[in-house]
């Protein structure tokens, strides 16, 4: 684990593992890095927003989990979008298969029920407000 997260950071220990690739897929590679933390940082500003400018909704602390869940969201896409980077460039320089990842389906599959979660939230108040 430790040695995954040093492998972040010492872009020598990345160089130094087989042979450079076709810089296209690295630039690639930057790329897909910069759009998943694109997406983090998106995510980190909607539980920030939640927070403060939602009004407290039917469902007890609805609005707080709602938060909280979109910044650990918003962290955890970040931590995920680095790691891949390195598995991926890694990959490329010694010719193996990309790495597979099942979390852009995870975090399709949160999005959506947090979707739902929200949509029952303003079913609920307008029954409430009626």
């Amino acid at each position: 684990m430790l040695g995954a997260i040093r492998r972040w950071f010492d872009t020598d220990d990345v160089r130094e593992v087989g042979s450079t690739p076709d810089y296209r897929f690295s630039l690639a590679n930057e790329r897909t890095f910069l759009a998943w933390i694109r997406t983090g940082l998106a995510l980190v500003a909607g539980g920030l927003a939640a927070a403060q400018f939602l009004p407290p909704l039917p469902i007890g602390h609805l609005r707080e989990g709602i938060a909280i869940a979109l910044l650990l969201l918003g962290g955890a896409v970040a931590v995920r979008a680095v790691d891949h980077w390195a598995r991926t460039e890694r990959a490329m320089r010694l010719g193996r298969d990309l790495p597979a990842s099942r979390f852009p389906a995870v975090l399709a599959i949160l999005v959506g029920v947090g979707a739902l979660v929200l949509v029952v939230a303003v079913v609920v108040q307008a029954f409430d407000g009626a």
